[in-house]
């Protein structure tokens, strides 16, 4: 079996716990306005790899992942090559190596749910608190990523809750008070993290001769991110 891969980060810090080896599949199912991997959307491109060749790969940075460490799967979105996303994850226990899902949970089948089974951490994102927004933003329902999460607290799985924030959008208490209750209603939650949202990928969308959907929203300072953690923890 093989997968394609967009890029591979050998020491992530912010994708997950600890220090990660962070490889961004090619695909994605969505088209959201904040994307900042455009290069990563088409199902085409990208490098073929063997899940033993990525589980070799990451097994070199072992000494740095210290006791929380490990692999994270990310995109683009990884549940368009869940088949392969698995056989990865695998590899990697076998090893020793503990596992990370990165996601927008947009995608539930099979394949999905028996890569869970090899999930030791996933990190979920949940983009706004309106089906509204959903649709005109990302492309799909939000009882997609909510039925995502239910899956994953029916499995025990450690999740972290993530939200891009954009102001105009989803900087209001509406959204905090729903991520809120998301995390009292749903066991596996162990985290909730609030990223601001930036537009350093704007380079990637000239080289792509791409237009960034949000190039007119503004970055939300420090100040407001520290006012949402407050509302939303």
């Amino acid at each position: 079996m093989k997968g394609y891969v967009s890029s591979i980060q050998s020491m992530g810090t912010l994708d997950g716990p600890g220090v990660r080896f962070v490889v961004f599949l090619q695909g994605c199912n969505l088209r959201c306005g904040c994307c900042h991997n455009p290069e990563t959307q088409s199902v085409f491109g990208g490098d073929e790899y063997t899940p033993e060749q990525i589980a070799k790969k990451c097994e070199k940075y072992r000494s740095y992942f210290g006791a929380k460490g490990g692999i994270t799967l990310s995109g683009g979105e990884p549940l368009l090559q869940a088949s392969f996303a698995k056989e990865v994850f695998a590899e990697c226990k076998n090893r020793g190596i503990n596992t990370c899902l990165d996601t927008s949970g947009s995608i539930i089948n099979d394949e999905v749910l028996s890569l869970l089974d090899f999930c030791d951490h996933v990190l979920l994102d949940i983009k706004y608190h309106t089906d509204e927004l959903y649709k005109k933003h990302v492309g799909c329902s939000i009882n997609k990523p909510l039925e995502f999460l239910s899956v994953l607290n029916d499995k025990n799985i450690p999740t972290t809750l993530r939200q891009v924030i954009i102001p105009s959008l989803n900087d209001n208490a509406d959204s905090m008070c729903f991520l809120k209750k998301l995390r009292e209603n749903n066991s596996c939650v162990v985290k909730t993290e609030l990223l601001p949202f930036k537009k350093i990928c704007l380079s990637k969308y000239d080289a792509l001769g791409l237009e960034f959907p949000f190039k007119d929203f503004d970055t939300p300072s420090s100040e407001l991110i520290k006012q949402l953690e407050k509302d939303c923890f």
